[in-house]
């Protein structure tokens, strides 16, 4: 009796392992992988991609894709809850991508800010000084999350997911809105023009590391018009929570340019002003 016990269990037990082994695979499945074998969202997806892709061919392309740097030229001016502060200032700002960055303010461009990498430096008359670690991540958090990044490093992860959100409404344009979602459940939404597919919109969320609480960062584009076959937004409004930050118009806005190093080089700023 106890022999034929033993026997049942012991042909019992590669169904039970099976069973247990089925169970943590569909655990450690993740709902994205789940949602990614649904049809639905496979056809959703591929709707986000092709607004995603129509949006390109508007920006210009493989124009706008193998841009290697931007000139901007114009005025800035901040906001606090969403009134102005009265801070306006011209400034000049170079791009190269993926990382570098320089700012300068004032009509005498006397204030230059530059981000290299990971590194950020405020340089006056004083000197040079290390911006506020606060101000750094929050740059670096608007760059990762720009729409060039959501085309060139997001759109090439095959684990993001695309997410055709249907359309809205921005600034009485008519919109399509597609989210971006990472691996790691980071995001970006951007809503474009549903006639012309340019930007409109562009907006991620993120959890404040020290109280916790999710805040949500957004640019809004306007006022576009083509600078060598790229159309740019001569308005662009940033928003913190809802609120407006911080306005900037353009005067004048070049690519391609050929930018030198030494442009983003901290120390050769810092004797610029020392001549």
């Amino acid at each position: 009796m106890l022999k034929l016990k033993r026997l049942a269990v012991s042909r019992f037990l590669p169904v039970l392992s099976f069973v247990w082994t089925m169970t943590v695979v569909t655990a450690l499945i993740s709902p994205v992988a789940l949602k990614a074998q649904d049809p639905d969202a496979k056809a959703n997806s591929q709707k986000a991609r092709a607004a995603l892709d129509a949006m390109v061919r508007a920006l210009g392309g493989d124009a706008w894709l193998n841009l290697k740097d931007t000139t901007l030229q114009g005025r800035t001016s901040g906001f606090y809850q969403g009134k102005p502060t009265g801070e306006i200032t011209d400034y000049w700002d170079f791009h190269q991508f993926p990382d570098k960055q320089r700012i300068e303010l004032t009509k005498k461009r006397d204030w230059i800010v530059i981000y290299n990498g990971k590194e950020a430096w405020e340089v006056t008359y004083q000197g040079k000084k290390a911006l506020p670690k606060a101000e750094v991540e929050d740059y670096q958090r608007r760059r990762d999350h720009s729409i060039e990044m959501a085309v060139r490093v997001w759109l090439k992860d095959p684990r993001t997911v695309l997410i055709f959100d249907g359309q809205t409404m921005v600034e009485r344009h008519l919109a399509d809105q597609v989210t971006l979602l990472s691996a790691d459940n980071d995001n970006i939404t951007i809503q474009m023009d549903a006639q012309d597919h340019l930007p409109l919109r562009r907006s991620f969320t993120w959890r404040d590391p020290l109280y916790k609480d999710k805040n949500e960062d957004a640019d809004e584009f306007d006022d576009y018009h083509p600078i060598e076959g790229i159309p740019t937004p001569f308005a662009v409004s940033r928003f913190h929570n809802g609120d407006m930050v911080n306005q900037r118009f353009l005067y004048h806005a070049s690519y391609n340019s050929g930018m030198a190093d030494s442009l983003f080089d901290v120390d050769a700023a810092v004797r610029k002003f020392k001549k």
